[in-house]
């Protein structure tokens, strides 16, 4: 998470922040000074900065013993020295420690300031110290309000996803109903042959109870072939080897399966052309037909047959399908996978 990672940053940086920061003020005290007692003291710094950098876990008393002694040694003689480590030193705790060790040994180092220097270091010893509080403690809120912001677009994204799902099965239910049980209906009410109604309700009933889209790769060629051999429409096939993934093969053949009955109740002919063609990464499948064709604008918006139970089913799988039809010149149904290429 941003918070506690953001904070384990900050906290790991504190110490040696206040390392660099207290040599460096340290060395521009002892050249003010400009005494052996600024540079042995200059030493004593460098020294101590090791905690800072390498040493964590004693970092804080550290620190603690390094102010007291530049404020005992030193006393007034450099106090813009002593107040600039102090300050340093308490802002830096404010981001490595929580308040309830950094409260008491703030309070420990002030009492030691006000004894050796009087009581007007104070404002700016609390001050600053509690403006770094204040600002680790922001940083804090903010970090956590992006955190949550991340989890509630995390879980937005996946309940759009799982609904995208559902809108997906919903629809591919619907074109599925309409290949079979909608169909199977129809010719039964037009008065179709009851052993054919029959027959071709139990395949409808085999259909309907496959699960899933499948897995592995199969070879749309043959799957298609065997398609156009069992379909009622004299079929003149053209098949290479293109193997692409299960669910897509399905979805082919469901397609493939629907323009055929088409072609038998709506083309006004029996024959149609079968063209499966290896790509790349994928094939191209085209069926044509010679029958009387139709004006592919003027199909209404409630006929799911054409654009849910082809276009939409392979669009769905990742391909796409165009369909090219003219009123007494035939259908061209041009559909690939994968689509993208």
């Amino acid at each position: 998470m941003l918070e506690r990672e953001l904070l384990a940053t900050v906290s790991r940086l504190a110490g040696p922040v206040r390392g660099a920061g207290v040599v460096l003020i340290s060395l521009l005290g002892a050249y003010s000074v400009g005494s052996r007692l600024g540079w042995v003291l200059f030493g004593f710094v460098v020294l101590t900065s090791v905690a800072d950098f390498r040493l964590p876990r004693i970092a804080l008393p550290v620190a603690f013993v390094r102010v007291v002694v530049l404020t005992v040694v030193l006393g007034e003689g450099a106090e813009q020295w002593v107040i600039t480590v102090l300050t340093t030193t308490l802002v830096t705790w404010q981001l490595q420690w929580p308040p309830r060790v950094t409260v008491p040994a703030t309070a420990a180092l002030l009492v030691v300031q006000v004894v050796a220097s009087g009581p007007d270091v104070l404002v700016r010893a609390v001050l600053e110290p509690v403006l770094a509080r204040l600002g680790y403690v922001l940083l804090r809120r903010s970090s956590r309000r992006v955190d949550e912001l991340r989890h509630r677009a995390a879980e937005q994204n996946r309940a759009a996803v799982v609904a995208r799902d559902r809108s997906r099965r919903e629809r591919e239910y619907l074109a599925l109903l309409h290949d079979t049980a909608a169909a199977t209906f129809l010719m039964a009410a037009h008065g179709g042959d009851p052993a054919a109604v029959s027959a071709q309700a139990r395949r409808d009933l085999v259909v309907l109870s496959e699960q899933g889209t499948g897995q592995g790769t199969v070879d749309l060629g043959a799957t298609l072939t065997a398609v156009a051999r069992d379909s009622p429409v004299e079929v003149e096939v053209t098949a290479w080897v293109a193997p692409v993934p299960a669910g897509v093969a399905l979805a082919f053949v469901r397609a493939v399966r629907e323009l055929l009955t088409n072609v038998e109740r709506h083309a006004g002919t029996g024959a149609a052309e079968l063209v499966v063609t290896r790509r790349e990464r994928g094939a191209d499948v085209v069926l044509k037909d010679h029958g009387r064709g139709f004006v592919v604008q003027d199909v209404p918006e409630h006929r799911r047959g054409l654009r849910w139970s082809v276009v939409q089913r392979l669009r769905e799988a990742g391909g796409e399908a165009v369909v090219e039809s003219v009123p007494g010149r035939g259908t061209t149904v041009r559909s690939r996978w994968p689509a993208d290429d």
